[in-house]
């Protein structure tokens, strides 16, 4: 198909909204489902070599958040300050926090950071990467996510420019942690067999001709969409502009990314040793789920196959198979400070912290171009809620490790007025190396955390 300068210049009339969604719809579970900028309709290079020390982002998230006096040090043990200026750096110890002690000079921990007017209990974790305000409101339309802000600009030379995943039983609120440009989440991909599949396995010369003819198909849609929406377009009250141009956007995004997914069907994929895995059917296997998409995760960084990744880690409706553990996790969560709740879920949470510490030295482990590839990925693990038992979004658990930085340890800031967390963000991105210094409700970069 053509591309054009304009998505509303090619818009033609006639074309009912169920159909127009459904058009688009179709596609929004392919594995190309990125956001990207118009630069990405230029060619690929064939097989081009990586840069040598590539800048990569992974963002964890845990939406029922972690137990606060388990997670945060003391703030009575106060050490000089990382830079002038900067937050205050204390002793870095806590029970959580001990269980990565073998790490703990290649990670920070944050008390004091939030995203101002993200509120809306559980709803928060659709913001908790774009700081969109006042999310499960009517009018409420969520903003850009910080992987996808990164991708658009340094994810251009890899097969995928991101990785969307995901670990959940059943539909919450956010099993998705990635907006696009024009506000939809991006559905994330939660089997780890398909996601290897997509990442490492060649597919036969049949498949491949079937892959270029859904997006011959995918791009046949997109016409008869561009040309039947005109008068749809010029009809629409002024109310439903902002929602028609929402729309209008992802059509351009799903325009590019079909485009990009032609350029690399000609490109072999990478091979690993590594087994291809099989799904876990037992939602409350969650630990050994986590596993895997932490493995999957060091796989696609090591094999240079994207360099940012989000995963959302839900315990919802889910009784992890942790001994000790009777009750199922969300409830565990609103435990009303009564000490055997409280006893599980501090169970539940620091299993999953030894899953995280696993994950980190795996990246630790791998070596790339003289540094481990930890050192040259930003891992963001935490959560939309500073208490789950209050659904309280102040003062969030936040940990960021490796990403080349110089990590001070802890950073607390005003726990009762809290910094912008997109200042942490703005920071990140930063490192990355675009150049910018504002993102979301930001103030500026991050104090005392440099690189």
């Amino acid at each position: 198909m053509t591309t054009t300068p304009s998505v509303r210049s090619c818009l033609k009339p006639g074309l009912p909204r169920r159909h127009v969604l459904r058009g688009a719809g179709a596609f929004l579970s392919l594995p190309w489902l990125e956001s990207m900028l118009p630069s990405l309709a230029r060619p690929l290079p064939a097989a081009a070599s990586p840069p040598s020390s590539p800048r990569r982002l992974v963002a964890i998230h845990v939406p029922l958040g972690m137990m606060p006096q388990f997670f945060f040090p003391p703030r009575d043990r106060p050490v000089p300050a990382g830079e002038a200026g900067g937050g205050k750096a204390v002793g870095v110890s806590s029970p959580y926090l001990d269980l990565l002690s073998q790490h703990r000079d290649r990670w920070t921990v944050f008390a004091g950071l939030s995203h101002p007017e993200v509120d809306g209990n559980h709803h928060a974790g659709q913001c908790f990467l774009t700081g969109a305000a006042h999310p499960g409101q009517p009018n409420f339309r969520n903003s850009m996510s910080l992987d996808q802000l990164a991708a658009e600009s340094l994810g251009l030379e890899t097969r995928f420019p991101f990785l969307a995943m995901s670990v959940r039983n059943g539909e919450h609120y956010a099993d998705s942690i990635s907006v696009s440009r024009s506000g939809v989440a991006i559905p994330a991909e939660t089997s780890p067999r398909k996601l290897y599949r997509q990442l490492f396995v060649a597919g036969t010369p049949e498949e491949k001709r079937d892959a270029m003819r859904r997006i011959a198909a995918g791009e046949s849609v997109l016409d008869l969409i561009l040309d039947k929406a005109l008068v749809l377009e010029r009809s629409v009250a002024a109310a439903d502009r902002p929602r028609l141009e929402q729309y209008f956007q992802s059509v351009r995004e799903l325009e590019l990314r079909l485009q990009r997914a032609a350029a690399w069907e000609s490109i072999p994929k990478p091979t690993v040793d590594y087994p291809e895995p099989e799904d876990i059917a037992d939602a409350n296997r969650i630990l050994e789920k986590s596993r895997l998409m932490f493995d999957l995760i060091r796989l696609a960084l090591e094999s240079d196959s994207t360099r940012f990744v989000t995963l959302s880690l839900s315990t919802f409706s889910v009784v992890p198979h942790v001994p000790g553990v009777k009750n199922e996790t969300h409830g565990l969560t609103h435990h009303g400070n009564e000490p055997e709740k409280i006893e599980e879920l501090r169970k539940i949470e620091e299993a999953q912290l030894r899953v995280f510490s696993g994950f980190l030295q795996g990246l630790g482990d791998v070596q790339e171009h003289g540094q481990s590839l930890l050192d040259q990925t930003q891992v963001l693990y935490g959560s939309c809620l500073g208490n789950a038992n209050s659904h309280s979004t102040q003062n969030l658990p936040l940990l960021l490790a490796g990403g080349g930085f110089r990590h001070p340890g802890y950073l607390a800031f005003d726990e009762q007025r809290n910094e912008p967390l997109a200042n942490l963000f703005v920071t990140m991105l930063q490192r990355l190396g675009l150049e910018l210094d504002t993102f979301a409700s930001s103030t500026g970069s991050l104090r005392g955390l440099t690189a």
